[in-house]
């Protein structure tokens, strides 16, 4: 292979997108665009980007922002454990590294929810450090240019394709070569059908060559999805609407939702359960039916609304106020067809 870092290079610089980490591409602004964007699209998670570094603008205060507080500002980006692992890591950046994230991959790479693309990112874009950093984006561009037939999900293949990023890296520009690689998977070598056209590698790509960038990369068959039954309880009392929260560990931990139950509850079923609860709740219409795709399973939701007086609940279960439910506690996404995530009151 000849090497592409020139007119890789050239193309980026001509075509990069303004991106709000890259105007200040500090080793913090890129951690937090990096974890952000493990889950999410660009374009999602750029006003999330924002207002996160608006409100946290180091890693002194991520590590000392209340546990709820946090998630609030997260909620809407789903899969919480990435922001409470960045908790983490900056609580041990701030304890060890006199609040700055630490310009040694090895180091980087030893914080917790940091793996080996992340570790590489920031060491080399924020450092200039000469290590790669290989994402999806990257396998693909990587599989397409030497038309490689390798399962990219194995480990020896993440590792040849890692040597061979390696191999074309300019050791003086290793975070802008990257990026480059980045935003080529990101916008012009695409999955499905890349727009060869607009390539600046395709005259050294030999998937194109072939005829079968298309075709490429290789990757195994999805496992299918578990689906769960789950049973909301949509209650309201007049001090506001009855919220759970969810075990420490496990799926969602720690957030605030609705009651629910995994389980596919009758009408009666569901009002004994919440009167188990001392809630003697009167319930009303049925909840439409709503789907929520999680990495390893499908919830499908319902259940009914209803009313309850204001009696006291159990520890784990508040009544949440209209601005308490806007500006305190985080409702993951997977309940928005019934609680509005970023609103001051029940869709229902």
């Amino acid at each position: 292979m000849q090497p592409i870092a020139a007119p890789l290079l050239q193309w980026f610089y001509a075509n990069k997108r303004l991106l709000p980490f890259r105007q200040e591409p500090s080793a913090y602004h890129i951690w937090v665009s990096e974890i952000m964007l493990q889950q999410t699209r660009m374009t999602a998670a750029v006003p999330y980007y924002n207002r996160f570094i608006a409100a946290l603008p180091d890693p002194a205060a991520l590590a000392a922002c209340p546990t709820d507080a946090l998630r609030k500002l997260w909620q809407g980006l789903g899969y919480y454990n990435r922001v409470n692992n960045m908790q983490k890591a900056a609580r041990i950046v701030c304890e060890q590294y006199g609040g700055e994230l630490p310009a040694d991959y090895a180091a980087l790479r030893a914080l917790p929810g940091i793996g080996d693309y992340t570790a590489g990112a920031i060491a080399s874009i924020a450092f200039g450090l000469p290590v790669p950093a290989v994402d999806g984006n990257v396998l693909r561009v990587f599989a397409r240019l030497y038309n490689d037939d390798a399962d990219i999900m194995t480990p020896a293949a993440k590792r040849l394709f890692t040597q061979r990023v390696l191999d074309q890296m300019p050791k003086d520009t290793p975070g802008a070569y990257n990026e480059a690689l980045m935003e080529l998977g990101a916008l012009v070598c695409i999955p499905g059908t890349p727009h060869c056209g607009d390539c600046p590698l395709r005259a050294l790509c030999q998937g194109c060559a072939a005829g079968r960038a298309d075709k490429l990369p290789v990757k195994p068959a999805p496992k299918e999805k578990r689906t769960v039954p789950v049973t909301v309880a949509l209650i309201s009392s007049e001090q506001g609407l009855l919220l759970q929260r969810r075990p420490a560990k496990g799926l969602l931990a720690g957030l605030w939702q609705p009651a629910a139950w995994e389980s596919a509850l009758t009408r009666e079923q569901l009002q004994d359960a919440l009167q188990k609860l001392g809630i003697p709740a009167v319930l009303g219409e049925s909840l439409p039916p709503a789907k929520h795709v999680f990495t390893h399973r499908i919830w499908q939701l319902g259940g009914w609304q209803g009313t309850a007086p204001a009696v006291p609940l159990p520890d784990g279960y508040v009544w949440a106020a209209k601005s308490q439910l806007a500006e305190i506690y985080p409702v993951p996404n997977a309940f928005a067809a019934y609680v509005k995530p970023d609103a001051d009151t029940p869709k229902l």
